[in-house]
């Protein structure tokens, strides 16, 4: 049975750089069993009713601006499944998940920075999806949940996002030290998963150590798909520490498994 993954994707410069998370995420996607299809939560594509992406044909979208211009040049021409898009569909309307399809949005860096790490060559099927930081853990958890048996199906989910991503807290001037509040929070976190302890897990909010600073309200969007992919390995609840580091003080590199 494929896992679910959480995967932090980091800023947009790790698209070009050569360091120990583009490695791991390299060497992540050589060792994996090479999935059917992936379908991906993306913490950049925000909306109040799930999306589910129909796209033949992706476009590569670089949502960020004032970076490296070979940036903008990448492409990551990955194509969409529209059979199992339509599964989605079914499995949506069995567990009551409203839904819309979206037929023209591209892979915003969210996705494709991380899937041009773990399969360079795009030739897998990729199913984007949206995220909705206005519904509770609870529902959001949900929505992975409904997904889960897709992973008995040689389907890869990814969550890509950050546990850690406070970019009015980020050091750009980088001294390789991890900021304490953040390794606390991640600390914290590390053991509410490990217990899959969703009663801790779904109240972060309130007692993780500096969560005020870790997920700021403005920008919960990259912690919630933390809860897309453990429900979707509601039916095993295994949680794995794969990768952890930081980049600019506090800014988190976490890879989490589940299943």
């Amino acid at each position: 049975m494929m896992p679910s993954l959480f995967i932090a994707h980091g800023a947009p410069l790790l698209a070009i750089e050569n360091n120990e998370y583009t490695k791991f995420l390299t060497e992540l996607g050589q060792s994996l069993p090479r999935p059917k299809a992936v379908v991906l939560f993306s913490a950049h594509w925000e909306s109040n009713v799930q999306k589910v992406s129909t796209v033949d044909q992706y476009s590569t979208i670089y949502d960020f601006g004032g970076f490296d211009e070979a940036l903008y040049k990448i492409q990551y021409p990955a194509h969409g499944d529209q059979q199992l898009s339509k599964e989605i569909e079914e499995l949506f309307t069995e567990s009551g998940v409203p839904y819309e399809l979206d037929s023209q949005r591209g892979l915003d860096h969210g996705a494709w920075v991380v899937l041009r790490l773990l399969y360079p060559n795009a030739d897998i099927p990729i199913i984007s999806m949206s995220v909705n930081s206005r519904l509770t853990p609870e529902d959001q958890y949900k929505i992975g949940k409904a997904l889960s048996g897709l992973r008995e199906k040689d389907i890869l989910i990814i969550a890509s996002g950050g546990t850690v991503h406070n970019l009015r807290a980020v050091k750009w001037i980088d001294n390789g030290q991890a900021d304490q509040w953040a390794l606390e929070f991640d600390d914290w976190l590390a053991h509410h998963l490990d217990k899959w302890d969703l009663s801790s897990l779904f109240n972060y909010d309130t007692l993780a150590p500096n969560a005020e600073y870790a997920v700021p309200p403005y920008g919960s969007e990259h912690f919630i798909p933390i809860y897309y992919a453990m429900g979707a390995a509601d039916n095993q609840k295994k949680a794995t520490l794969l990768h952890r580091s930081y980049r600019y003080g506090n800014l988190s590199h976490s890879v989490w498994q589940f299943g």
